[in-house]
This record gives structure tokens, sequence and C-alpha cells, in this order.
């Protein structure tokens, strides 16, 4: 039986399903999948359940069956719900053969199966008639195939495959219609994440190279919790824009299309990233809406809805550039059939498929986003170069050891009197390289193409390390959902656990806690110790303790993260930036991502040190692994 796997393609940004052996380790595919975060969108699933009772109902008016086809079904919740409102019967369709296994389950626990028929293929495969998988065409389409982007899980093929060979001509479908909004801003903390700015060093700026400059950047979009983001880090230059929108009951192609929105500018600024969100009209009279937009664009904050499966999305330009408040300007955004991008054009007549950018540089395939973050962090920079000017000497030898590091850069602009910057991949190679040529650097330090397991000291010129200089860079989604809009989904809780147990229950996620909202119930704490200048240890690291919980409220998990003490008094977090408040508030690191270890179930905590967080972890040197164990005990 076929497993497919969800795998992003590294180079366009699209989700490939990747067809993998019976021997394929899904653990992990489950353990950290976004099924549980559907099922705990209540407002998304509100909103499903209305417009599948609206699609039922003006099917039944027209004494029609009910039939209906469900893409992408997962638990098969969309199915029962159809069959609660009165669908005669339903196909499930779902490719990820242990979701179908659950949904096979879930449908049976709940007295369905005499009406729902999961099918374990993906939805182009499926067949129609005398012993298809279908014995005759839907006439309900049901699918929740979206993704931040909208149509980033191919939403659009699959439509379009559906509308060909598996529905009938005049067919509902819920959702009705998709509408993408977009916005013109400038907004420089993000633009950071796009190209390296020039950085200073002790009076020396360190310029990119033309070819990063001239690059358009990484192609796919970058999502995140804009909710998270303050309106006041950036400028509106543009009002809000709707794109374009597609209903899903007509046919729909794949096919690039551009789509434009001519503005008056309305502030003077650098036009460098595009805001962007959608919003699903379940129903053709668009009285049923689901919206992606962010918190700060409702009337009352308070009536947003919290969620994780979606977010919305930013997209920046190939370019940055200046816009003068009255200036007429085209906004344009082209799609093909897995990804949006967006260009901005002068006040133009005709619209045009503008092509999809790309990176020329190789740095946005070196660096990740949160990487060019970091490298334009000038507080970031201030400290190592502070650290760095307290330990190097004239007659410095220094090693960096980190892909893509400017670190070595630092050190001999700082003074070192030879440096070494070993990088094992040949892309980061040539971009340090690049870099010094920019700088009329090259030839300043020698740049090593091995992996540190291999360098020996023929590799340093003789040059041993004993006394020398080593420059190193560091480097609620779980709970489970018992019933879901009155329906029994404990199959899905017991197949997430069982993934947990088997390979994520002593492991840490990688979150970057910025974006989400949440409370420190326990003062930080340090739990493990790492000396630099030490050789690693040959046996298993061990640390025990307990930490006392000193506020009150539900703890879900436990964040680790590293902070780096470069010296003595310069130290640098990959966690938390700054004290807690009082109220447990924390400011998050935004370039890193933290740990975060999920309890099974919430602890309560009194907060007033009657109960304490007991934790247990073990460092295996030989395979580079940590394992942890927490739970809530009392004090008393």
């Amino acid at each position: 039986m076929k497993t497919f796997c969800g795998r992003a393609n590294p180079t366009t940004g699209a989700l490939d399903w990747v067809e993998e052996s019976e021997e394929y380790d899904y653990h992990q595919e489950i353990a950290r999948s976004c099924y549980a975060d559907m099922l705990h969108d209540k407002d998304r699933n509100e909103k499903y359940y209305r417009g599948i009772r609206a699609a039922v109902e003006r099917v039944k008016a027209r004494g029609e069956q009910a039939v209906v086809l469900d893409i992408g079904t997962g638990t098969g919740l969309l199915s029962m719900m159809a069959v609660s409102a009165g669908a005669d019967y339903c196909y499930a369709v779902e490719v990820f053969r242990p979701m179908a296994e659950a949904a096979v389950c879930i449908v049976e626990r709940n007295g369905f199966s005499n009406k729902i028929k999961v099918i374990n293929k993906h939805s182009t495969e499926v067949t129609v008639g005398l012993g298809g998988d279908m014995e005759t065409r839907a006439n309900i389409l049901i699918t929740e195939l979206f993704d931040t982007e909208l149509i980033g899980e191919g939403a659009l093929p699959s439509y379009e495959h559906a509308h060909l060979h598996l529905m009938q001509e005049g067919c509902e479908a819920v959702p009705h219609r998709a509408t993408v909004y977009a916005q013109l801003v400038q907004a420089d903390q993000l633009w950071s994440w796009a190209q390296l700015q020039p950085i200073e060093v002790t009076g020396f700026k360190l310029l990119p190279p033309p070819a990063v400059r001239r690059c358009a950047g990484a192609p796919s979009v970058c999502d995140i919790q804009l909710s998270q983001v303050p309106p006041e880090s950036f400028t509106p230059l543009s009002p809000l824009c709707t794109m374009f929108s597609m209903e899903f009951s007509k046919p729909v192609s794949s096919t690039p299309q551009s789509h434009s929105c001519r503005f008056v500018a309305q502030a003077s600024g650098q036009a460098q990233v595009v805001l962007s969100w959608w919003d699903i009209d379940m129903d053709p009279k668009g009285t049923i809406v689901c919206t992606l937009a962010p918190r700060w664009t409702y009337d009352n904050p308070r009536c947003y809805p919290w969620r994780d499966h979606w977010m919305q999305s930013v997209y920046f330009l190939p370019a940055e550039e200046r816009v003068m408040e009255g200036d007429e300007c085209s906004l344009t955004v082209s799609h093909d059939d897995y990804s949006l991008w967006f260009s901005l054009q002068p006040h133009s007549e005709k619209e045009a498929v503008v092509s999809r950018p790309y990176c020329t540089c190789q740095a946005h395939l070196v660096w990740t986003r949160p990487r060019f973050g970091e490298l334009n962090d000038t507080q970031r920079t201030d400290c190592y170069v502070r650290a760095l000017r307290s330990v190097l000497k004239a007659d410095s030898v220094c090693l960096g050891v980190s892909d893509g590091s400017l670190l070595p850069i630092f050190a001999h602009l700082l003074g070192a009197n030879k440096v070494y910057s070993l990088e094992s991949s040949g892309l980061s190679k040539q971009i340090i390289e690049q870099v010094l040529e920019a700088n009329s650097l090259k030839g300043a330090l020698q740049v090593l193409l091995v992996r540190p397991e291999q360098l020996t000291t023929d590799d340093l010129g003789g040059f041993g390390a004993h006394g020398r200089a080593l420059l190193q860079v560091p480097g609620g989604i779980r709970a489970p959902c018992g019933t879901c809009q009155g329906f029994d989904v404990r199959p899905m809780d017991k197949m997430i656990q069982q993934s947990l147990d088997f390979r994520e229950s002593r492991e840490a996620e990688p979150h970057a806690l910025w974006e989400y909202p949440c409370r420190a119930l326990t003062p930080p704490y340090p739990v493990m110790t790492f000396d630099f200048t030490q050789l690693v240890p040959e046996e298993p690291l061990n640390s025990e303790g307990t930490v006392p919980f000193i506020r009150s409220g539900l703890c879900h998990g436990v964040v680790l993260w590293m902070e780096y003490q470069l010296t003595d008094h310069v130290t640098v977090s990959t966690g938390l930036m700054g004290p807690v408040t009082e109220q447990g508030t924390c400011h998050w690191s935004p370039h890193r991502k933290q740990g975060v270890y999920f309890s099974p179930s919430p602890w309560d905590s009194p907060g007033d040190s009657r109960a304490a967080l007991s934790y247990s972890l073990t460092f295996e040197p030989s395979v580079g692994d940590i394992r942890m164990d927490f739970c809530s005990t009392s004090t008393l």
C-alpha cells in the first residue's frame, strides 16, 4: 500500500507528494502534523459546518440526491458533517495512508460506515463508474486543500482534475470562493530577512557582494503570524488591495495567471514587502466567511480566532523601490499551480505574467531568512565584536567553524594575525569568498573547504589549536481533540500519541516563539552547561533538578534555548532577549527557533511555589542528542 508524504522542494518551495516505501518511518510526519491544529480551530470548523449544511440544502431543494466528494478528508470530519447535514453518500479521499486508516476508524466509531467510503488515493487517481472508486460523479465538492499561501498544497490541479473527471456540471462547492488580499509596506525588520545589509565593524563598512544586492532572493513564501508583528513596525504604502478571487464551484485552471491592482500611494517610503492573506466564502452569497486577516485588522481584537495551521504570508519584492505619496502604482500578483509572487510596476494598462523570481547569488541557499536577520542584527554583531576584541591579540591565529559565518572576517578586521574560515559546503565557501572580494579583502583569510572532523594541522599551515582562538557560531499544538463539532475523533488522538511515544515524546520541537502569545510560569533556569574550551566528554552528561512554578496558569510545555557566554561580560541568547515581566510576558529572539517540549496533558500551576517543574536531561555525545523528561511535582 502506498504512503504519500509531503516534501518541500528546496529550489521551488513547492510541496511535492512523494511515495515512500513500506519501510518508511512516518511517525515524525504524524507527530509534527497539523491535523490536531485544524480540529482545534473552532472558527474554521463552525464555518465549514454551516457551509456544508447550506450546500446540502441547496441540492435537496433541486430534488437531487446529495453525493459528496471530500478531497483531503484527513479525519473524515467534513464528510461526517455532510452526512449529518443530510447528504446521501460521501466519498472521502485521503492520500496519506496512516491518516486514511484513522479516518476509517473514526467514521466507523461515529456510525457512518454505511454512508462514507474512505478512499486511500490521490484524488487524481480516483476512478468513477462501474467497478471504480466512485459509482457516480458527485454534486457537492468539499475540500480543505489550503495552506497559508492558499494554493501551496496543490489545490488548483486538484480542483481542475475534480471538475473534469469527478464532479457533475453545476455542482456546489464548500468553500465556494477564495479571495486574496495584499498590502505593500515598508518594513525594515522584515526586509532584513531578505537581503544582506552593510555591516559596521570598527569603522569598516562591510558591504554585501554585488551579486547578492542584485539577487531577487528566495522564491518561497515566508509564512508567519502577522498578528505578532506590531503595526507600528511597518509603514503601509498602499491600501489593502483585493488581488483576485476564484470560484470553486466552476472549472478551475492551474495555468499561470497574473492580476494587478492599481492604487495611489498613501505614504512615501521604501517599497520592500507585501503582506498578504486570504479569506474563503463558504456559500455563494458570502454570508459565511472564514478569514485569515491578522488581529490588528479587527475592530475588536478579542474576536480574533487564533490558528496555527493557517497564518499570513510575507512576500519580498525582488528589489526595494522608492515610492512617493501620491504616486500611481500597480501591484501585480502572479501565480502558477502552487505559489504566488508579487511585483511593483508603474501605472499600466496592460497585465502580463511576471516571471517567477529565484535566487541567482546562492546566498539565499546558504542563509535562511532568519539567518539573514541575524547577520543584519546590529546588537548581535556588536556583542560578537566586543567579545572578539577582548580576546584577540596581534599574534592570534583564529579558526572559524560555521558555514557562512562572517566572524572570521570580523576577526581579521579586528587585527588577528591569521584567520582560517572552515566551510563544509562549496556554496558557503563561494559566498564568503564573494564577500571578501566585494570588500577588497581577497586573501585576507584562508577559506578551507573541509569538514571539521577531517581538519588536520596541515590544513592550518602547521599551526596547532593550542593557545589559539576558536570561533563558533551558535548553531497548544499537542492538545488531544477528543471530540470535534460533536464527532468522536479519538482514533486520531491515539494515532498521534503513538507516534509521539515512538519518536517524539522525549524530543523538543523547534518553534519560533516570538510568533506565539505565551506566559512564563517559572523563572528562567539553567538546566545544562557545555564548556566549549574543553574537549567534548565521551560519557553521557546528565542533569536533574526542579524549578518552582511562580505564576498561576496551565503549563503546556517547557521551552529550551541556548545562551552563549562569549566572555565574562558578553552573552548572546537564542531565546529570551530580556527579563520576563511580572505578568510573565516574554520577548523571544526573532531570528532563532526555540526547542519546545510539549507535555502530554497540561500541568496546573498554583503559582505559589507549592508545585515545581522536575527535569531530567541526558546528553549523548556519540550522537549529539539530548534525551529529556519533564513532569510537575509537589513541593509540599
